[in-house]
C-alpha cells in the first residue's frame, strides 16, 4: 500500500529528525574517547542505558503482551546485532586501518544495499527518478567527504567498512519490516541485545574496554564526563533509534535509508556549531547535491510504489 502524502510528509520529518539526532554522536562522544574511553565502552552505555530508558515506556507500550517479544525474537536479535552493536564496532575497527571519509563512505554504501535487497524481494527495477536520485546522494556524500583513493587503502579496514554497510542496511530493513510490535518495545530490546552483545564482546578481548570519570573538555568549558554521555543516551540512542524505527515503518527501507544520509549534513552542521568547525563551499556544495538526491529518491519511490500498484490493479473492463 502507497503511503498518502500527508503520511509520507510526516515519516520524513520523523526521518530528517532521527538524523540530526544521530548526527550529535559525533560532537558528544569524541570528548569522553579523548578522555580516555574507548569506543566500544562509551557505545555499551550509550546502548545499554538508552534500552533501560526506554524500557519503563516499553512495558507500557506492549500493555502486558510479552509473547510480542517473543514472537518477533529474529528480528530483533537482528537489529540488536547488526543496527546496534555491529554497525558502530565495525566503523571504529575500519577507522584504524583508513581513513575517516573511506570508512563513513564505505558504511553508507548500505543504503545501496538496501536497494538492492528491495529489488530482489519485489522482483521491481526502481524508477529512472528513482535511480537518478540514489546516483545524485552518493555523488553529494562524496563531496562532503572528500574520500581518499581507494587504491591505496588497507584492505582490513575495507572490510570492516562493507561489514558497517551490510549492519547498517540491516537496521533499515528490520525497521521497516518489523510489524506487530511496538517501536518502543522493539528499540528498547534490541538496543540491549547490542549492549549486551558489545559487552560480552568486550569481556573476551575482542574489543577493548576502557571507562573513565575524569572531566571533560566540551565545547569550550570543562564538564563532569556524565554530561555528554547524558545527550548520547538519551538524544543520539533513545530518541534516535525510536523516531528512525517509526520513520522506516512510514517510508520504507529505501526511501528511509536515503534520508538518512542526510545524518552526514547534520554532522557538519553540528560541528559547525558546537565546535566552531567552519564548512567549507565545497561541503556545502556536496549538502546541496546530497539533499536533492534524497528528495528525488523520495519523489521516485512514490512513483515506483504507484506504478507497482497499478499492475497489481486487476484491469476494469469498458
Amino acid at each position: 500500500m502507497t503511503p498518502q502524502p500527508g503520511v509520507r510528509a510526516v515519516g520524513l520529518a520523523v526521518a530528517l529528525a532521527s538524523a540530526a539526532m544521530f548526527a550529535t554522536s559525533g560532537s558528544f562522544a569524541r570528548p569522553l574517547l579523548e578522555s580516555g574511553w574507548s569506543p566500544a565502552a562509551a557505545v555499551i552505555v550509550r546502548l545499554g542505558l538508552a534500552s533501560l530508558v526506554l524500557a519503563p515506556l516499553a512495558a507500557l507500550a506492549l500493555r502486558g503482551r510479552w509473547h510480542v517479544l517473543r514472537e518477533k525474537w529474529r528480528p530483533i536479535l537482528m537489529y540488536g546485532l547488526f543496527g546496534g552493536a555491529a554497525v558502530q564496532v565495525a566503523y571504529f575497527n575500519a577507522i584504524t586501518y583508513i581513513e575517516v571519509g573511506i570508512a563513513l563512505m564505505l558504511e553508507y554504501l548500505g543504503v545501496v544495499l538496501v536497494v538492492l535487497y528491495v529489488w530482489a524481494r519485489t522482483l521491481r527495477r526502481p524508477g529512472p527518478l528513482t535511480l537518478v536520485g540514489m546516483a545524485l546522494a552518493v555523488a553529494g556524500l562524496a563531496v562532503i567527504l572528500n574520500p581518499a583513493d581507494l587504491a591505496g587503502a588497507d584492505l582490513r579496514g575495507v572490510a570492516w567498512g562493507l561489514f558497517a554497510a551490510t549492519g547498517m542496511a540491516v537496521y533499515y530493513v528490520t525497521s521497516a519490516e518489523t510489524s506487530g510490535i511496538p517501536p518502543l518495545a522493539f528499540v528498547s530490546a534490541g538496543l540491549g541485545v547490542g549492549a549486551v552483545a558489545l559487552l560480552v564482546a568486550g569481556l573476551t578481548g575482542l574489543v577493548p574496554l576502557r571507562f573513565g570519570t575524569a572531566d571533560v573538555r566540551l565545547f569550550g568549558g570543562t564538564y563532569p564526563w556524565w554530561v555528554p554521555l547524558l545527550e548520547l543516551v538519551v538524544v543520539a540512542a533513545a530518541l534516535a533509534y525510536v523516531t528512525g524505527f517509526i520513520a522506516a515503518r512510514r517510508l520504507g527501507p529505501t526511501v528511509a535509508s536515503f534520508v538518512g544520509l542526510t545524518e552526514v549534513v547534520f554532522a557538519v552542521a553540528w560541528a559547525w556549531l558546537l565546535l566552531g568547525e567552519l564548512p567549507g563551499p565545497v561541503q556545502l556544495l556536496g549538502g546541496t547535491v546530497l539533499l536533492a538526491g534524497v528528495a528525488a529518491v523520495q519523489a521516485g519511490s512514490g512513483r515506483d510504489a504507484e506504478r507497482a500498484r497499478e499492475e497489481l490493479s486487476p484491469a476494469v473492463a469498458p
